[in-house]
């Protein structure tokens, strides 16, 4: 078919361009609808939609544009505002205020019922197939579950949906009919949604690759063992699952899962994951901490895990952790009440770190020393003081080379850090955050006596030369961040520069103090400075 350009070539032929004529030349309408498309996609919706009024050529390239991003239209406002958002979803909300912002949530939506129903008929009045739909609104369950379908009508691959409602609303289930879909996002703010019965949902969305839900209510089905199995998504590549209420036990079976996300699943018990291909692992904030009436268990068997985050979750009773041996970076954060230590929770805890000892990666978030400390891990695992049947053993981090520690650093640490390095023999590279807490009682370097090891604190760095042999002949770069002149901080620099055989880095970033202090931080630079140095290659950066 012959284009606009061919035909203008044919007019104008035998006739002078000139330099004026060449300028006003129209070459992107000239464009394939494909490449149009591709720059549409970098631009906001709206932009997107005025092109229509400059031709019908315009015009038809918007009526075929496959990918309606409406996320940059300013609509559910409530998501803009965090604490609004925050307050609607907390559980510990007061009632009277939830019941303020319950009328909120009416109000809006009343409001954005326009808004909604015109992105419902623009999709209806579409006679191309649509690539991606993404939207978040107020609205009523009729009016999503239109919007829904009209989307799946048009065999919309990528749904990304994200509500809030007057109350809860049921998963809808044409979309499991669909297959085309490739990409599912659905989640509600307020007050969630109930998904259909488990077996409908494993014979459905065989072509999911990307599944996220976020605060399905499961209080009717809190055992979701038998939907992610070995028959049930096979394409799927990616699941993300947040604030599943009533979920208690969940297992993981998908065997093309590539990577995995949960967070907030405050009342799980029981989580088994087997998956062949997984590389990438987030658990955040998972597991009942308050709850001791039923067992709870990790069971992980991922040999192609690279990355695994597990950050301020409860410890479980029971902790399995099977074939990590691709792992290269771990971070770790546990949550536990001092009222909630016990020997299983003990065990449970080391049998974790043995299990991610292969990474050589490794940080540890801010309660991790405390829980080594309150646990008395290391004592257990280097010292063997526990009973025969009780003892617990832990490999060492022989792959290691980059640690990184949080702690609020009081000297009661001391013998938890001492262990963590004494298990990571050839680290190369160590940050240390030191997390400030008023409330803590640090006592001030002794700047006088600084000469020789008088303080408790440097007494006992001493004493741990000799375990730390290994440790102090790979060590070559320090960081430590939040810096003060507390004894516990400066004692460790002198004894890693005293005894780091090739030791080359040393980087200090001080905390912020009083004016006041400022000559007294001077001197402990000056004196830092003074430190005897066992690797002559050692610089030390005050920052």
């Amino acid at each position: 078919m012959e284009t606009r350009s061919a035909k203008r070539k044919k007019l104008s032929i035998n006739a002078p361009i000139t330099n004026e004529e060449e300028e006003e030349e129209d070459r992107i309408s000239d464009l394939p609808d494909d490449v149009i498309h591709h720059i549409f996609s970098y631009l906001p919706i709206k932009s997107v939609a005025q092109t229509s009024l400059l031709s019908k050529r315009w015009s038809s390239i918007w009526r075929s544009f496959p990918d309606l991003d409406f996320t940059t239209v300013a609509a559910l406002t409530t998501t803009t505002n965090p604490a609004a958002a925050a307050a609607l979803t907390s559980i510990t909300t007061p009632a009277a205020l939830i019941s303020s912002l319950r009328r909120r949530v009416q109000h809006h939506v009343s409001k954005d019922a326009k808004y909604a129903d015109q992105i419902s008929a623009l999709i209806e009045k579409r006679h191309s197939d649509i690539r991606a739909v993404k939207f978040r609104a107020f609205v009523t369950f009729s009016t999503l579950n239109r919007l829904i379908r009209n989307s799946v009508k048009r065999n919309v691959q990528e749904l990304d949906v994200e509500v809030f409602t007057c109350d809860y609303f049921n998963f809808p289930r044409i979309v499991m009919n669909s297959a085309a879909l490739k990409t599912l996002r659905l989640k509600s703010w307020h007050p969630g949604f109930r998904l259909p019965p488990l077996q409908i949902m494993k014979e459905g969305l065989k072509s999911l690759s990307v599944l996220s839900l976020s605060r399905p209510i499961l209080h009717d089905s809190p055992s979701l063992i038998d939907l992610f199995t070995n028959s049930s998504f096979p394409s799927l590549k990616k699941l993300h699952l947040e604030a599943c209420f009533g979920m208690t036990h969940l297992k993981i079976e998908c065997p093309a899962l590539e990577d995995l996300c949960l967070e907030h699943n405050f009342q799980l018990h029981d989580l088994e994951i087997s998956s062949p291909k997984l590389e990438k692992l987030r658990v955040f904030s998972c597991f009942d901490a308050s709850s001791n009436s039923n067992i709870s268990r990790v069971k992980i068997e991922a040999p192609l895990l690279k990355n695994i985050v597990w950050s301020y979750n409860a410890v479980t009773q029971e902790c399995v952790l099977n074939k990590l041996t691709s792992l290269h970076e771990a971070v770790v954060g546990f949550f536990v009440p001092n009222e909630d230590l016990n020997a299983a929770k003990f065990r449970s805890v080391s049998n974790f770190l043995t299990g991610i000892s292969c990474c050589k990666s490794l940080t540890l978030e801010s309660q991790c020393i405390e829980v080594l400390y309150f646990l008395v891990l290391i004592a257990s695992v280097f010292f063997t003081i526990m009973s025969k049947n009780d003892r617990v053993s832990m490999c060492s981090f022989g792959k290691l080379k980059c640690l990184e520690l949080s702690t609020g650093f009081e000297k009661h640490n001391n013998s938890a850090l001492a262990g963590v390095f004494r298990s990571a023999p050839t680290v190369n590279t160590v940050t240390i955050k030191i997390l400030g807490d008023d409330k803590a009682e640090r006592r001030q370097w002794n700047k006088d006596l600084w000469q020789s090891p008088s303080s408790g604190e440097e007494r006992y760095w001493e004493s741990q030369t000799q375990y730390l042999n290994s440790f102090l002949r790979h060590l070559k770069e320090v960081r430590i961040f939040g810096f003060t002149e507390c004894a516990n901080d400066v004692s460790l620099v002198k004894f890693l520069l005293k005894h780091g055989k090739v030791l080359q880095q040393v980087f200090i970033f001080t905390s912020l103090s009083k004016p006041r202090d400022s000559l007294l931080r001077e001197k402990i630079k000056s004196q830092i400075m003074g430190f005897s140095r066992a690797s002559s290659n050692a610089n030390i950066v005050f920052k």
